[in-house]
Parts: C-alpha cells; sequence; structure tokens
C-alpha cells in the first residue's frame, strides 16, 4: 500500500463474554493458579512424595479450553508440583465474566466441567530444559542453558498513531469492547448479556488516520429491548465517550448497531469457543503481521507467547526512539535452541537513520534468548489472565513488561556511536 494512497483499514475486537475469549480466559487463569500456587509452594520448601522440590522455573503449561452449550472441556500439558482445582477455576472465570444464569445462554455454577489435562512430553521438556548449546558444549552462558519451547516465527508491531504506539483501529476497537462490558457491569445499559463485537474502519491518507469511517457494534442483549432502544443506548453510552476520547466526531462515521436487529442467544450456547481462536485480536488487528501462535495458556518457555511479547518490546522501542515511524520486527526460533534463528527489522521506508543500523542496534541492546526474556521481562508471575482481554499490547498496564520504553536510550545511544 503507497504511503501517498486514501484507503480504509478495518479491526476487530470482542467482549470478554465472546465465546473464544472466555476460553482465553479459562486457560490463562489456570496457567496464573499454577503459577502462584507453585511459586508458595517453593518459598514454603516443598518437596513432593517424588522428591522434587517445588520450582517455578520447571513449570511448563499449555492449557487449551473448549466451550459449547452447557461444558467447557479443559486439555493440554502441565507439568507442576501444584494442585490447582481446575472445576473451580473455571466457574469463578465464567461468574467474573457474567455468565451467572441460565437465561443468558450459560451458568458458571451449573455447567459441566470437564478436565483432560496430562503431563508435558519429557521429549518437548527435555530440550527446554537443557538447550542445544548447553548439550552440545557451544555455549554455556546462563541464559543459552534454556531452550525455546517450539520452532515458530513471532512478529511485534509499532506505530505512532496513538500514545501506547498501537495502530488506530484495532487501538479503538478495543476501547469500545472494554466500554461495553463496563456499561455492563455497571448496570448504565442493565440489558446487556456478556458476548459482544466491536468493528473500527478507520481511514488513511498519505499514512496517517484521518476519521473514523465505519464503527460495527454488536452485542447479546435480553429479550425484551427493542432494536431502538439498544441502538440509542448504545451510541449515547459506548460510542460516543469513547470516540470523544480518542478525539474524532462521529457525524459523519457510518454506525451499525446489531445488524441483524436481535443477538439473544450468545456466548457458547450460540458458538463453540475455542482458546487461540481471536489471535489477530490479540495482536495488531491486522496491521502487522503474525507468525500463526496464539499465547493464552502457554508459559513463558513457549516462544509464540514470550517472542511476541519480546518482537513488541523491540518494536515499541524502536518507535520511540524516534528511529522509525513504524516498526515490525519478527523473531524465528527453533525448539530446544536458545539463540533465535532469524532477526528482522521492518520500517517500511519510515526509518530516520539506516535501517541496517537499527537492525545492528537490537542486536546490541536486547538479549532474545528466552531466558534472558523471561528475566527481563519477569515473566514468571501469574499475570496472564488480565492479558487474555482487550489485547496483549498498547494497554501500559504494571503487569504489561514488555509495553516499558526502557531502551529508549540504549538504542539512542547505539545508533549516536555507530
Amino acid at each position: 500500500m503507497s504511503e501517498s494512497s486514501s484507503y480504509v483499514f478495518t479491526s476487530e475486537s470482542v467482549t470478554e463474554g465472546h465465546p473464544d475469549k472466555v476460553c482465553d480466559q479459562i486457560s490463562d487463569a489456570i496457567l496464573d493458579a499454577v503459577l502462584a500456587k507453585e511459586i508458595a509452594l517453593a518459598e514454603q520448601g516443598y518437596i513432593s512424595p517424588t522428591g522434587q522440590p517445588a520450582d517455578p522455573q520447571a513449570v511448563r503449561c499449555a492449557c487449551e479450553t473448549l466451550a459449547t452449550t452447557g461444558l467447557i472441556l479443559v486439555t493440554g500439558e502441565i507439568r507442576t508440583q501444584a494442585y490447582v482445582d481446575v472445576p473451580a477455576i473455571v466457574r469463578e472465570v465464567l461468574l467474573d465474566i457474567g455468565y451467572d444464569r441460565a437465561k443468558y445462554g450459560f451458568d458458571g455454577t451449573t455447567c459441566g466441567v470437564l478436565n483432560a489435562i496430562h503431563e508435558q512430553s519429557p521429549d518437548i521438556a527435555q530440550g527446554v530444559d537443557c538447550s542445544w548449546e548447553a548439550q552440545s558444549g557451544t555455549d554455556d552462558d546462563v541464559y543459552s542453558k534454556t531452550g525455546a519451547g517450539d520452532q515458530g516465527m513471532m512478529f511485534g508491531y509499532a506505530c505512532n498513531e496513538t500514545p501506547t504506539l498501537m495502530p488506530l483501529p484495532i487501538f479503538a476497537a478495543h476501547r469500545l469492547a472494554e466500554r461495553l462490558a463496563y456499561v455492563r457491569k455497571q448496570a448504565l445499559i442493565p440489558y446487556l448479556r456478556p458476548d459482544g463485537k466491536t468493528q473500527v474502519s478507520v481511514r488513511y491518507v498519505d499514512g496517517k488516520p484521518q476519521s473514523i469511517e465505519t464503527i460495527v457494534l454488536s452485542t447479546q442483549h435480553a429479550e425484551e429491548v427493542t432494536h431502538q432502544e439498544l441502538e440509542a443506548d448504545v451510541i449515547e453510552q459506548v460510542i460516543k465517550p469513547v470516540m470523544d476520547d480518542l478525539g474524532f466526531d462521529i457525524t459523519n462515521t457510518e454506525l451499525f448497531i446489531n445488524p441483524t436487529g436481535r443477538f439473544v442467544v450468545g456466548g457458547p450456547m450460540g458458538d463453540a469457543g475455542l482458546t487461540g481462536r481471536k489471535i489477530i485480536v490479540d495482536t495488531y488487528g491486522g496491521m502487522g503481521r503474525h507468525g500463526g501462535g496464539a499465547f493464552s495458556g502457554k508459559d513463558c518457555t513457549k516462544v509464540d507467547r514470550t517472542g511476541a511479547y519480546a518482537a513488541r518490546w523491540v518494536a515499541k522501542n524502536v518507535v520511540a526512539a524516534g528511529l522509525a515511524d513504524r516498526c515490525e520486527v519478527q523473531i524465528a526460533y527453533a525448539i530446544g535452541v536458545a539463540h533465535p534463528v532469524s532477526l528482522m527489522v521492518d520500517t517500511f521506508g519510515t526509518n530516520k537513520v539506516d535501517e541496517a543500523l537499527i537492525e545492528q542496534a537490537v542486536r546490541h541492546v536486547f538479549d532474545l534468548r528466552p531466558a534472558a526474556l523471561i528475566e527481563d521481562l519477569d515473566l514468571r508471575r501469574p499475570i496472564y489472565r488480565k492479558t487474555s482481554n482487550y489485547g496483549h499490547f498498547g494497554r501500559e498496564l504494571p503487569e504489561f513488561s514488555w509495553e516499558r520504553t526502557d531502551r529508549v536510550d540504549q538504542l539512542k545511544s547505539y545508533i549516536q556511536q555507530a
């Protein structure tokens, strides 16, 4: 797409009651519970009956969830010394979302919960516990002893369109979804139900966002409400406040509110849900590329998650340093190998200094081995359920260490001295 052209770009988000997001939250809540319990046991000096000490660094988790009418199935692979009550965690998440009665399409108190979790394969574990570098004797550095938990490529993206250096379409879609959940939980629109989706189309001119062309918002609702009432309330209580905060006049914006006219049946009753099926919602709304790996339910040795967080960290610092207006970073790993097999930096012609020099600066400033990233970003914490709604990126919360712009000065220094 030429920077000088005019075009419209669209991104979507979903609320926490969307069935796929229900599953993401359950998977991440189980991961958090395992981490919290393992940390607590380690502090107590716990030793298992088989002689294994509790150790947060030994936790491995790849938890997957499926939701359908009246049923949650939890599966995947977990290695831990900690017992966590999976059905209780599932029900707590469902009730917190707002699925607490059958007439909403799902009841966390009475639904069925099946637990089919088993232990991680030792073939996978051995390459993470002792990397190729350590086994071959090619690198005995402490950060080279932990191998990547899988092969694959991860992308990170940043641009200067919003204060958090996220693309405007996905940033706006997330804010609408957040507001939709807020007005429901605060009973500002009391007849809303948990399931919902948002979509924002932004017109770009010369590569810069100029206007909001279209907003699509679909929300589950009580049966008795009229479409006219819902449309008026959503525009007044959801769309206008968010667009005002973003500084956009929506007088000429086309609005579609529940365009089918009815959205009573929703959540897992209306559509089956799966962990990891909203990976574009989780990242950049399609503006940046995606390596294909989902995040939720995966511990920090899984580079699908940690590599993507690292790539965002790098890209955001490059843009925050003023080295480019847009930056995309790709990192690739081999399973069981600590060092990335490739690194690519693309600034789409917006770079202020030579792009090759930016890549050199990134290689110098950032250690992209998984063990180094886990330490630098403090990823062995029970922080992950909070990531599972409204985007893993662009929310500058204390837990979101990959959103820090703490390497700006080092990048600038390297560039100046080169």
